[in-house]
């Protein structure tokens, strides 16, 4: 199974994400987003493409924050993966989003704008970046691994 990752996207609509990310995106079984769309259009474009799986971010709008939970818990191909946005200065966030999760194989999120895709005491800690840069893609099968390709 292969999910496009996304996070802190910071756009009014779908037809301002860069063309790599919608081409990659069209062919992945599903996708994950962490947080700050901004607005709605860019969830509805991105549901064009695929399942989306999507939490909010502080810089979303009070739509999509009513709409969208803090965090989620998916099981997908027999591993957990826990989703958030993040919050506070990048130093430490491992720490804070992980203290939402219990037993998970990955964690996904945003906030930070700093891309991450390390193994830390087990867990898989994924950020993508901020989409102008840069997006993700986890392939789970019998492993995990997670990829940060560049805009």
């Amino acid at each position: 199974m292969r999910i496009g990752v996304l996070s802190d996207t910071h756009v009014s609509s779908f037809a301002e994400l860069p063309d790599k990310i919608v081409i990659t995106l069209a062919e992945v079984d599903m996708i994950i987003h962490a947080g700050d769309f901004t607005t709605k259009k860019a969830l509805e474009g991105l549901k064009q493409l695929q399942e989306v799986s999507a939490v909010r971010g502080n810089m979303d709008s009070s739509e999509l924050k009513q709409l969208l939970p803090e965090r989620e818990l998916l099981t997908v191909g027999g591993k957990r993966i826990g989703v958030t946005h993040g919050w506070g200065s990048p130093n430490g966030i491992e720490d804070r989003v992980r203290s939402l999760f219990g037993n998970v194989d990955i964690i996904v999120f945003g906030h930070s704008h700093q891309p991450m895709n390390q193994v830390i005491n087990g867990v898989l800690f994924f950020n993508p970046d901020q989409a102008r840069n840069s997006f993700g893609i986890l392939t789970i099968g019998e492993e995990v691994k997670g990829e940060i390709i560049r805009v």
